[in-house]
């Protein structure tokens, strides 16, 4: 199961990012299906998982459209909200020549996601694995969380960066938060291997199981109490890595679910992001498992 947020997102290319104050000419522009709960879930339908999606969009033709793609990977929405008097979510994002975004997100009815109705639909399925982030109201994702059975694994992105309950921290089997998420979270930037171990042992100290550092193009570090490892990634030619972290996130959760072994998901999971950055839109650049056979076809076994 994953739960959070569905956005439509509005893409605009450009060679640069704009200064503060500056107006650019962009070039070319797009919409794609987006959000970083609706990017998981489709992830994990696109690699074949058996995955729910619990969240809110608006009776809109954005909403049609992310319920669609949706759809169309396999997720079941069964659980998802369809609010009349509110707008689907957008984020608004530029992609720079190099593939680098900047994104704002408009939550839209991503903020109707309400605790109760979280608690209730995780208490419901109880699934082997839930998947969250934090582009809907904290106190769903707590809710989540406080509904999980001791049994099942729980998978928390802290994205976008914020701080969190320790009670939320306690229950997360594996944190995965990309660099600035890490120095919010812990007050240290993880340039390297040491860096990363000491932010690690300070997510411990608030409960956290597996912590997994998602470091761009330098691949992931994961870290639990006895020590850590630095995953590298695969060398490509980044076209748009505005949902590479979720390709990720959704990898990961995929792979665990299917009682792959931590290291060799972390190293598949890596594949699925990196292979989503030479793509571009969100849910539009999710690999299959055969483009994951193709990369890494040995580690499948």
């Amino acid at each position: 199961m994953v739960v959070g947020s569905a956005n439509m997102d509005l893409v605009v290319r450009t060679q640069r990012f704009p200064q503060a104050g500056e107006t650019l000419l962009g070039g070319e522009f797009a919409t794609f299906p987006g959000g970083k709960g609706a990017n998981q879930a489709v992830a994990i339908g696109r690699l074949g998982g058996s995955v729910r999606f619990v969240g809110c969009v608006g009776r809109d033709s954005f909403g049609d459209e992310l319920m669609e793609s949706l759809k169309r990977a396999g997720v079941d929405t069964a659980l998802v909200l369809r609010q009349p008097d509110v707008n689907s979510g957008i984020a608004v994002i530029t992609v720079d020549a190099g593939g680098q975004n900047t994104i704002v997100v408009a939550p839209g009815a991503n903020a109707r996601v309400h605790p109760d109705e979280v608690a209730a639909a995780v208490t419901t399925v109880s699934p082997a694995v839930l998947l969250a982030q934090l582009e809907v109201p904290v106190e769903a994702i707590a809710a989540a969380a406080k509904s999980l059975p001791k049994e099942s694994l729980f998978i928390l992105n802290p994205a976008p960066a914020q701080e969190l309950p320790d009670d939320v921290l306690a229950r997360a089997d594996y944190l995965t938060p990309n660099e600035t998420e890490t120095e919010v979270l812990t007050g240290i930037f993880p340039a390297d291997d040491a860096a990363c171990l000491t932010a690690a042992g300070r997510l411990f100290d608030r409960g956290v199981r597996h912590v997994l550092i998602t470091l761009s193009q330098r691949g992931s570090f994961l870290a639990t109490p006895e020590g850590g490892r630095h995953f590298p990634t695969l060398n490509v030619r980044t076209v748009d890595s505005t949902a590479a972290g979720d390709a990720f996130n959704g990898g990961l959760a995929h792979f665990l679910a299917q009682g792959v072994e931590a290291s060799r998901a972390v190293t598949l999971a890596n594949v699925v992001g990196a292979i989503s950055a030479t793509r571009e839109g969100a849910q539009a650049s999710m690999p299959s498992m055969d483009d994951v056979r193709e990369f890494a076809g040995e580690l499948l076994g």
